[in-house]
Parts: C-alpha cells; sequence; structure tokens
C-alpha cells in the first residue's frame, strides 16, 4: 500500500558569492550539483561570474520520512571546463536532514563552502533555501477526475519536457567534459603499465620452467558451475546506485535504541499487573496486595476494571510469597461504617515467579481463581500477570513504586525540554502624521516641542526607546520623529500572539497611539546580509482619534543568535536558534545516577527526636532536563537511573543537582530545599570511556557552608569520529551573530534574565512541575550578584594565576645573585648560543614545551573533577559576609538611606566581581593547557609545539619574522571578520569557573 502522504525536497540554489578563480582568467564559470538520497540534480553554468546567480529550484523525492533526519544533502560546486581553460572544483556543502525546514519557514542561509582536501584552495559561500512539502498521495486506481486536473496534468508534463530536453545538454557537456579528463588519465596508467610490465618481466620466470605434475594438477581440477544471479529490481537499482559506504553509527541516528542500562545496577523489582476481575454484576471491587509487612489496596471501581501495576523493591521484601485478594466494599448503613467482605485470595511463592527483561515480550495476564471466599459471597476470578524485572521494564515508570511514594506524581521521574527562545528585535526608525492627544487645562505644550519616546511590549517585556522632541508648540505640528533605535526581546514558542507598539506623549502622560503586529507574520533571519522588509504601522487612538498616525519599524525573529539562560562559564548549549543552522551531534553523552550516601535530615520532626530525606536528582545539558523519581524517607538512596543526550559542543557543561522533595506531601507545600550540585566539563573526559565516581555534595547556607552527603554518577562521553571532534575547537563558541552583530554586556545580561524567568515560568507549568527554585539553582541565576565570599575566591584566583610570574622573577633573582652556581653558568652558555644563534630562539622554546607538556601527561587529572569548596573560599568565610550573600536584591536593611547606598555598592561590586573572574579564567586557562585538564586540546597544543618547531628548524629565523609581520599587516581585504583559529583555541580551553560553588 502506498503511504497517506509523499514528500518532497526543494531546495532553491540562490547565489554565490566570492568563488576562487578556477578559469586562468581571473574568473570562474560555476554551475551546482545537488545529491541526495540516490538522485542528482544540476543548475544552469554561470559563465565568468564570481558572484554567480541562479535562482533554480531543484526538487527531490524523499523515500522514507523516518530516515529522512539521518539523510545529508550534498552540494558541489564546479568549474564548468566547457566555458574556460580547466575544470576544477570550487568547494562543497553538507547538510544533515535534520537541518531541513517545513513549507513557509524558510529562509536564505548563506554556507560557506568547504575543502574537499587539505590542499583544496577554497573561499567564498553560498547562498540556499531548503525546504520539505508534505503532499497527500492522490488515489489514481479509481480513474476518476476532472478535466481540469488532466490539463494541469498535460501542463506539468510538458514542463517537464522542456527541463529533461536542457538537462540532456548539460549533460551532453558534462560527459565532453569526463571525455577529457578520461582521455587525459588513460595516457598516464599506459606510461605506468609500461613501466610496471618492464619491472614484470625482469621478476617473472617463463611458464615453461611450470613442472609437469602442476600441470596435470590444475587439469584434474574439476571446474566451477556458475548460476545466473536473479535480477535485481529497479527499485533497489535506484536505490543503490551510488557507491556503497559503511556508517558508523552517530548519536544523531534515529534508529539506534539509546539507553541499554549499562551505566547503572539493574535493581530486582516484583511486578504485579492486575487488569480485572469476573463478577457477577457491577459491585465495588478493590483489591489488596500483601507482601510481608508491605500492604497495598487499588481504587475501588465497581466493574472491576483497574489496569494498574506494582512495582516493589524486591530487596525490601521480607516475605517468601506474594498474596493477591479481592474485597467488595459494601455502603454503610445507618450509623454502621462500610462492611468489607473478601472475595477471596490467591497466593504466589517468590521462588517461583518467572523473571523477564527487554526486549522480551510482556507477560500475558491469565485468569486466577480465587479461594477462601467468605460465607454468603459468589466465588470471583481475576487477571493478573506476576514477574520479576528490573527499572529497565517499560511498566515501571508508571506503576506504582514502593520507594517512591506510590502512585504520586511528584515522584516521578520525568524528562522536561526548555521552550525554544529566539531574540525579537524592533526597530523603530520613524513616525509620521502624529495626531496628539489634547492636554488637560492645567497644562500647556513647551514652546520647546513635545517630548516622545516609542516603547514595546511583549508579555511583561517593556522596553523604551529614547526621548525625541517633536517640533512647535502646537499639537497639528507636522514634524515626523526619527529614533532609529533597536530594542531586543526574547520571545518563546509557542509566543505571546501580539507585539504591541506604543507611541507615549510625555507631556501630556497619555499614549498617542498603538499598534499590534502578530508574531505569526514576524520575518525569521538566520544571518546579518538579509535585512527584514520595513513595515507601516497605523497607530490607534482613542475614540476621537481613530487615526492617531504612523510608524515605520522593522521587526523579525533573530535565528542567528543563541539565546543564553544560564551563566557563560557554564553553558550546556552554544547552538543558534535557528534549525536551519544547526549541525549533527558529534557524540553522545551518558549518565548513569546511581545513588547517594550520607544524606543529612532535611526534614525533622516537631519533637526533634527523628527526620528524614526525600532525595530526588535534576540533570540538566542543553535544552533537555532529566528528573529522578523521588525515594522516600531514605539517607542513602539509590536510583540506578540512565539518562542521554545528543552533544554539538565538547567544551559545554553538566549540571546536576539534588534536592530535597516538599511538594509531594499536600500537608507541608513549600519550596523543594537544595541539598547540592555537581558540575562537570565534557572535555575533560576521555571519549569511548567510562567513569564511575563519588562527588562531594556541598551547599552554602545562611548560617555556613556544609557538606550534605555524597552522589554517585557514571558518565559515558562517546565519541565516533576523532576528527569532528578536534575540528570542534577551530571553531567559534558562539554563532556567528554574536560576533558580526554584538550584544551590549548590559543587555546581554538583561537579556539572559529574561530567559531565565520564561524557562522558569514554563517548567513550573509542567506535570509534576519543575519548581522555580529548582530551576534558578541551576542556571546560576544569582551568578551575578554581589558576594564578598566570591569576590575573595576570584582575587586569589589572580593571584594563584600570578604567581608563575612571581616564581619566575624569583628564580631570575636567583641566577643573578649565583645562588646555584651550576645554574648559572648553563644561563651564561644558553645566553651565548641565543645571541650567536638566534634563529634557535622559537624552535628551542617549543621543543622545550613539547618535552615539558609530554613529561606531564604522566600527572594529568584522570578522573573529572566536581566542585571545590576549598577554591569557593566557603570555608573561610565569616557569618556577616553570608548574611551579606544571602541578602536579597534590593537589600532588606531597615534604613532608607542605608539601603540606597548598600544597593549601588552591590551593582558595582557584581561588575567587578565578574571582571576579576573573567582575569582568572584567562590565567587558568593557560594552566589547563600545560596540566593535562582537557588532554584533547593539551594534545592538539602538543602537537602544535612539535611541528612548530620542526618548521622553525627548516625556515630561516629573518625570513620566520618576515613573514609574520607582513601576515600581521596583510590588507583588510585578506581579513576575516571572524575571531581567529588560536583565538578560537584559547576560548574552548577549560577553567575552574564551572567547579565555582
Amino acid at each position: 500500500m502506498a503511504d497517506p502522504s509523499s514528500r518532497r525536497l526543494i531546495v532553491e540554489v540562490c547565489n554565490a558569492r566570492n568563488l576562487m578563480p578556477k578559469d586562468g582568467q581571473g574568473t570562474a564559470s560555476a554551475y551546482v550539483v545537488v545529491d541526495f538520497d540516490g538522485q542528482r540534480r544540476r543548475t544552469k553554468t554561470k559563465s565568468r561570474d564570481l558572484n554567480p546567480t541562479w535562482d533554480e529550484r531543484l526538487e527531490f523525492s524523499v523515500h522514507d520520512l523516518d530516515l529522512m533526519p539521518g539523510e545529508t544533502l550534498e552540494l558541489n560546486v564546479y568549474n564548468d571546463k566547457t566555458m574556460g581553460r580547466k575544470g576544477k572544483f570550487l568547494g562543497k556543502v553538507k547538510i544533515t536532514g535534520s537541518a531541513f525546514a517545513k513549507a513557509g519557514s524558510e529562509t536564505l542561509v548563506y554556507y560557506p563552502l568547504e575543502k574537499r582536501s587539505v590542499f583544496s584552495q577554497i573561499k567564498g559561500e553560498i547562498g540556499l533555501k531548503i525546504w520539505y512539502v508534505d503532499e497527500p498521495v492522490s488515489d489514481t486506481s479509481t480513474g476518476t477526475g476532472t478535466g481540469t486536473d488532466e490539463k494541469k496534468g498535460e501542463a506539468g508534463e510538458e514542463k517537464k519536457v522542456e527541463e529533461k530536453k536542457e538537462e540532456k545538454k548539460e549533460e551532453k557537456k558534462e560527459v565532453e567534459a569526463k571525455k577529457e579528463e578520461k582521455k587525459e588519465e588513460k595516457e598516464k596508467k599506459e606510461e605506468k603499465k609500461e613501466e610496471k610490465g618492464k619491472k614484470e618481466e625482469e621478476k617473472k620466470t617463463p611458464e615453461k620452467e611450470k613442472p609437469k605434475d602442476a600441470e596435470k594438477k590444475e587439469e584434474q581440477k574439476p571446474k566451477e558451475i556458475t548460476t545466473p544471479a536473479p535480477p535485481t529490481p529497479v527499485k533497489e537499482l535506484q536505490q543503490y546506485s551510488g557507491d556503497l559506504e559503511i556508517k558508523p553509527h552517530t548519536a544523531g541516528d534515529h534508529n539506534v535504541k539509546v539507553g541499554s542500562y549499562d551505566l547503572v545496577e539493574r535493581i530486582p523489582y516484583l511486578f504485579v499487573r492486575l487488569l480485572k476481575a469476573k463478577l457477577s454484576g457491577d459491585k465495588p471491587v478493590y483489591s489488596k496486595l500483601v507482601v510481608g509487612s508491605q500492604t497495598v489496596s487499588t481504587r475501588t471501581i465497581p466493574s472491576g476494571e483497574w489496569d494498574q501495576v506494582f512495582a516493589f523493591h524486591k530487596a525490601s521484601l521480607t516475605a517468601t510469597s506474594l498474596e493477591v485478594s479481592v474485597h467488595e466494599e459494601k455502603k454503610s448503613e445507618g450509623d454502621k461504617p462500610a462492611e468489607h467482605v473478601s472475595l477471596g485470595t490467591v497466593a504466589f511463592d517468590l521462588q517461583e515467579i518467572p523473571k523477564r527483561s527487554p526486549p522480551d515480550s510482556p507477560l500475558a495476564p491469565q485468569w486466577y481463581t480465587l479461594e477462601g471466599t467468605s460465607e454468603g459471597s459468589e466465588g470471583c476470578d481475576v487477571m493478573l500477570a506476576v514477574w520479576i524485572g528490573t527499572q529497565v521494564d517499560e511498566s515501571f515508570q508508571e506503576a506504582w513504586q514502593s520507594d517512591s511514594g506510590g502512585f504520586n506524581t511528584h515522584t516521578r521521574c520525568k524528562a522536561y525540554l526548555s521552550p525554544k527562545l529566539w531574540y525579537l528585535r524592533l526597530s523603530v526608525i520613524q513616525t509620521q502624521d502624529l495626531r496628539l492627544p489634547p492636554l488637560p487645562e492645567s497644562k500647556s505644550r513647551p514652546a520647546a516641542g513635545t517630548e516622545l519616546y516609542v516603547k514595546g511590549q511583549l508579555g511583561a517585556q517593556a522596553f523604551k526607546t529614547g526621548r525625541v522632541i517633536l517640533g512647535g508648540a502646537s499639537a497639528s505640528s507636522s514634524g515626523n520623529p526619527c529614533w532609529n533605535e533597536d530594542l531586543l526581546f526574547v520571545a518563546a514558542e509557542p509566543s505571546d500572539p501580539y507585539l504591541t507598539i506604543v507611541v507615549e506623549d510625555i507631556t501630556a502622560g497619555q499614549p498617542v497611539g498603538q499598534a499590534k503586529v502578530p508574531l505569526s507574520s514576524v520575518h525569521r533571519r538566520v544571518d546579518d546580509r538579509v535585512e527584514p522588509p520595513p513595515r507601516w504601522l497605523n497607530l490607534i487612538g482613542d475614540e476621537a482619534r481613530p487615526y492617531a498616525g504612523r510608524v515605520h519599524v522593522r521587526v523579525c525573529l533573530e535565528g542567528g543568535y543563541h539565546v543564553l539562560d544560564e551563566a557563560v562559564q557554564v553553558a550546556s548549549d552554544v547552538r543558534a536558534a535557528s534549525k536551519q543552522l544547526s549541525k549533527p551531534p558529534i557524540g553522545l553523552l551518558e549518565v548513569g545516577v546511581r545513588g547517594a550516601s550520607s544524606l543529612v535530615p532535611m526534614k525533622v520532626s516537631k519533637d526533634g527526636s527523628s527526620g528524614s530525606t526525600d532525595a530526588y536528582v535534576v540533570l540538566k545539558y542543553g535544552p533537555k532536563w532529566a528528573r529522578t523519581r523521588t525515594i522516600i524517607d531514605q539517607f542513602n538512596p539509590r536510583w540506578n537511573e540512565q539518562y542521554a543526550w545528543d552533544v554539538f559542543d565538547p567544551c559545554t557543561v553538566l549540571t546536576i543537582a539534588v534536592f530535597d522533595n516538599v511538594r509531594h506531601k499536600q500537608t507541608e507545600p513549600g519550596r523543594d530545599v537544595r541539598i547540592g550540585k555537581v558540575r562537570i566539563r565534557l572535555s575533560t573526559l576521555d571519549t569511548n570511556r567510562v567513569y564511575i565516581n563519588t562527588y562531594p555534595l556541598t551547599a552554602v547556607h545562611p548560617i555556613g557552608a556544609r557538606k550534605m552527603g555524597e552522589i554517585e554518577l557514571a558518565i559515558r562521553f562517546s565519541c565516533p569520529s576523532w576528527l569532528t571532534l578536534l575540528q570542534s575547537y577551530t571553531n567559534p563558541l558562539l554563532p556567528r551573530m554574536h560576533y558580526v552583530k554584538p550584544l551590549g554586556p548590559a543587555q546581554q545580561d538583561m537579556l539572559r534574565h529574561t530567559a531565565m524567568r520564561i524557562v522558569s515560568a514554563r517548567l513550573a507549568r509542567s506535570e509534576p512541575p519543575l519548581g522555580p527554585e529548582v530551576v534558578h539553582y541551576l542556571l546560576e541565576t544569582d551568578a551575578y550578584t554581589w558576594s564578598m565570599r566570591r569576590s575573595k575566591a576570584n582575587w586569589f584566583r589572580v593571584v594563584r594565576c600570578l604567581s608563575g610570574v612571581a616564581g619566575l622573577v624569583k628564580w631570575v633573582h636567583g641566577v643573578r645573585m649565583w645562588t646555584h652556581p651550576t645554574t648559572t653558568a648553563l644561563v651564561h652558555i644558553l645566553l651565548l648560543i641565543i645571541v650567536f644563534c638566534p634563529q634557535m630562539i622559537l624552535s628551542t622554546l617549543f621543543l622545550y614545551l613539547f618535552f615539558v607538556l609530554v613529561w606531564r601527561y604522566r600527572y594529568r587529572v584522570r578522573e573529572p573533577n566536581g566542585m571545590d569548596p576549598r577554591l569557593s573560599h566557603v570555608d573561610s568565610v565569616g557569618p556577616d559576609e553570608l548574611d551579606e550573600e544571602f541578602d536579597g536584591f534590593p537589600s532588606s536593611r531597615p534604613a532608607d538611606v542605608v539601603r540606597v547606598r548598600y544597593d549601588r555598592i552591590r551593582a558595582v561590586a557584581g561588575r567587578a566581581q565578574t571582571l576579576l573572574g573573567d582575569v582568572a579564567a584567562q590565567g587558568e586557562r593557560f594552566e589547563a593547557i600545560l596540566n593535562w585538564r582537557d588532554p584533547r586540546a593539551t594534545g592538539l597544543f602538543t602537537l602544535f609545539c612539535f611541528l612548530i618547531s620542526l618548521i622553525c628548524y627548516m625556515i630561516p629565523f629573518k625570513i620566520l619574522v618576515v613573514l609574520m609581520g607582513f601576515y600581521y599587516l596583510r590588507h583588510p581585504r585578506f581579513r576575516c571578520d571572524m575571531p581567529s583559529l588560536p583565538f578560537n583555541f584559547f576560548r574552548r580551553l577549560p577553567s575552574l569557573s564551572d567547579r565555582m560553588l
């Protein structure tokens, strides 16, 4: 049968910019070849143009809708041989199917052309629009159709014939070009064959020297009978017409199941699935399960159809049998309580219960006859299934769990997704034909003019432009004030329906008029090279002024930025908001939450004699949040749950926090209490290696820092391609728009807090909700607020980094003072070598660094580090400083004057604190490259030192200095607007920021 819908992929090849000249005359005649799913399409040739424009649409049919995200669209740009002297490769682009947009949401994206090999000379970029269209499959078997459909089909066939003719002409050109290439290759092969033939003739022995016995054996060998292979169907030939390749599994492959639970222990559970009971008539019945001291009852249903699953932790079972009984609940009569009549019981021996583990099929329930019916009641049969499984069982997630509060929704394990965030840019240009509101009798318009400003509002966000004076004192002045200012908002999907634009009259104290822009009609762009279209909006005033003028604006959703919703130093995702700019994942992160130990009591009884802790874990990486189930009343809980994330950048941070659940008790509503937090930077992990470690949980409270317990984690970072992983270290950390059109620090900080509030509000509306206190704790909302403890910690980080410079100065002073005569003599010899052989300076320095790094590789940190209380200075902080750190913003001090001064000092000191942290991070990155904290980065730098030492040995020093100077003073035409490769590499080196509490 045919699929209910078919999908077509449309690739619009728009234009290319700044191509590499390849025809020997300073130009190129470019054409594009696009391959997708065994299909190939080609554009026309644009002769002698380095900035060609095609504007051609190429269509492809998608054979399998489910496999489309894993497919790759490959686009190659060539120089046409027939139009120039030589035909050469101009660049290529590869785009994964997950980046394809749906029809209506496509945008023009410029992709940089990539090299085919290391020695290729490629530059430029190509603009593409890619989208797919889903169409219902028409039923042609009935033979019904209108005359207009037939005409449309005939017209479409004529167009296809014309297109095929053009394609044949272009294919002829390709065939002629290929023939020329084959001729050249044949000549080369013939020359090689002649040389090989001469050598083989010298080595070969004549066949006459073969022994006769060998010839007889060859004659006696039976001849093999070959049968012709069956013909291959046409569809298979079309599908596998290309070269066969065996591709390794990548993290983005949706066909491979993830979550094998190999990082955690498989805990046995006793599962009981109760479906229904066979009764004579509708009676309110319920079932009771008894296993040792544990007793559980189902809900009371008249029909007896429960369909509930119960999971008992097998390690906590003290009995050897399971009893399932059914009871009838009779209504109370008068003052008598309700009666519970037993309809029978069935017992199971725990030693004889079968075991099951996925991927085994679910155990089929069976009917069981109940025994021991009470007097005066009829017999009853119950349908149920009993088996022993683990937490991997598909029934475990929705089952009643003996160790996590039963059917309470607040104790369930859930996965959450942050809303997709965009930056909404409102560019206010000018207003025209304003009709100002009348002033009250007590006011008059000043002679200097009327002050106006424009306010934009999206939900709870409101931002204003600067003030502009409208000339003239009369209300009917014809001036057109201009602003040319940009206002940025954070929009989430699904977002508020309208963006409201209001023109305010400061003199009158009321709005001139307002206009609404539906966000569904807002232009989306992924690049600064595509300017959004401007629009005129009519301003609507009050009843007396239905038309109050108009405003000229530009509105667009910026898809080229990454909307930061967490602190930069602990970011877990740096991808652009637009789906079309996304790249395939480079690896897979798997985290197993095994358990915790020695947790402190978080809830204390009224008399203070006992305490309890109901702990759960929240993991955050990228837009995905994972929450484990809550283990009730245990200080050493064992979760044994495993989660997986796709990794798009190795220089990101995984955040794990432990909380005490307060919401699951309806009698005690409140906020969940934090127990501790752990951060792990992925770049410090070795690939394809399992780390099973215990990390301390330390929390800072107003009374001081306290160790709250320990958490045991198993972590594995898998990466199928080392080349892709190492290449990511040379890419910019953030998307291109952050460097081409950067945001100011104050503006970005304000937008980050806005994004945090949006994420917190969306996750709080989930079921079960993820509380705001949980989201704020993992997103580090207070990272930039003033704290004397953090300021001290950042200061000592700076001092620690500068201690190496102080040690070098001390060593130079020791050499000068002849503290160690041998060392001073060696320095004299080194000085003579530098003076007489200056070309040996760089080579010797990099070679020395190479040997030092190789030596330090043995002493590298082999396990990922968690939080460092000593680095955070939580042990040397006083109560007054902690009171200041936990004080709200603004301060809650009683005196008004003290409050104003105190808030002003905290705001200024917060900026200084951030600056100190950034300075310390730069120094720590230098240390990280020498201490093998990020083995891949240090390995790359070690190899770089070795190669540079060899290059400096081969190239004279004076020539090298001249080349470096010329490169530094190169023309702006040869410069790139993106950060340099060393800068990108340095920014990706880890610092100790992720270990700060």
